[in-house]
């Protein structure tokens, strides 16, 4: 039997073969394996050059200062990272974030509740938006920090970012944005765009899993208390060894992923509405976020009547999944649909399709296919039962 269809790129991507050939240069013995904090010789020198090099790659994929650009284990840590820093070096205040954030955002501003600190939690509109004037109506004036996600993980569903963080820049708070999603795929440009904290990753964008990196403005107001302590590394923000063959595939695969933006995101839309196309011919199914903007490779949709963990198990020639991997494990139904408005049994009928840089027009029709026989089987099943 063959294997069915990968369309969850949304909880990660394979690495691109030519980032792999990048990686692999940095870890044999006769390869760049040296530790880029080792100053008294070649290995760590030619390492160090590595990391500063895919530094600069990072830094100019977001057109900001390659010492702008934190290395981090990956976007959750770098959420911490940003929350949590900004509120230790400000010795506390007031935080704005949203009901529909990744739980990467969501967990840790659950944690400064517990430890006395005020947030507050704004819904998101119906079609998955948050509405930059319930951020304006939120602010006080002991506002410290907003983290607002660039493009929902679950939706894709676009956030306007330039508005939130005006009226950051405004009020005086500083403004972070959750950027895993959006990196590589929409323009991110920290120069124009009035951000203060950027979380990435590598692994939503062909790179490796266990590498990220925050982008921390250069500007004396801006400053984050570090979460990892040890040798000081990274200009005393994050302590730990650097991963010279991670940090060295998440430059190479974000440069990639710029080169080729325009041409591969266009590709990915026109896939992804094939397979909206052929799905809308059944009744009963909802495009979630369907009025927003969304990023290209996106599609959640619910069907009415339809368990979603049954929809899950019935498709064999498709590998999606009900929402985020990081809630995969949960039988609830997904809370950022749930913000948006959706009843229980209509968010627990959702599945989220992610098309990507390996899907091809045969796999959408495969995948189109067994999706409306499916669903025509089980609701007929239903019908049968009821």
């Amino acid at each position: 039997m063959s294997q069915a269809v990968y369309l969850d790129y949304a909880a990660t991507t394979p690495v691109d073969p030519r980032v792999v050939k990048a990686m692999t240069a940095c870890l044999g013995p006769d390869d760049n394996f040296g530790n880029p904090a080792s100053r008294s010789h070649l290995y760590g020198w030619l390492a160090e050059e590595a990391v500063e090099n895919a530094r600069r790659q990072v830094a100019d994929a977001l057109n900001a200062d390659p010492r702008e650009i934190v290395w981090t284990s990956g976007a959750t840590e770098a959420d911490n990272l940003a929350i949590k820093g900004v509120l230790e070096q400000r010795g506390g205040g007031h935080v704005i974030t949203a009901t529909s954030e990744h739980k990467a955002v969501v967990d840790p501003c659950a944690w400064l509740e517990r430890q006395g600190h005020e947030v507050t939690w704004i819904a998101p509109e119906a079609d998955g938006r948050v509405d930059p004037a319930k951020v304006k109506a939120a602010l006080r004036e002991d506002t410290v920090l907003v983290s607002i996600m660039h493009a929902n993980n679950e939706t894709g569903v676009i956030n306007d970012i330039a508005a939130i963080g005006a009226l950051c820049r405004e009020h005086g708070a500083l403004f972070h944005t959750d950027a895993a999603q959006s990196a590589g795929k929409l323009p991110l440009d920290v120069r124009e765009l009035p951000v203060d904290l950027v979380s990435l990753c590598a692994h939503k964008i062909y790179g490796p899993k266990g590498v990220g990196a925050l982008y921390v403005r250069r500007h004396p107001d801006v400053r984050v208390a570090a979460q990892i302590h040890g040798g000081g590394h990274e200009r005393n923000m994050r302590s730990g060894t650097l991963p010279t063959h991670q940090i060295v595939g998440m430059g190479e695969a974000l440069a990639l992923a710029m080169a080729e933006r325009e041409e591969e995101q266009a590709r990915v839309a026109a896939l992804r509405d094939r397979l909206w196309e052929r799905a809308a011919t059944l009744p009963g199914v909802h495009l979630n976020g369907r009025d927003a903007p969304r990023l290209p490779g996106h599609l959640n949709l619910a069907f009415e009547g339809i368990d979603g963990e049954m929809l899950l198990t019935a498709l064999t020639e498709a590998a999606v999944s009900t929402g985020s991997a990081c809630t995969s494990a949960t039988l609830e139904p997904s809370y950022v649909l749930k913000a948006m408005g959706l009843a229980d049994d209509l968010a627990r009928s959702a599945l989220r399709f992610s098309v990507g840089r390996f899907t091809t027009e045969a796999d959408i029709d495969r995948v189109g296919q067994n999706l409306t026989e499916v669903v025509t089987r089980l609701r007929e099943a239903t019908r049968q039962h009821a």
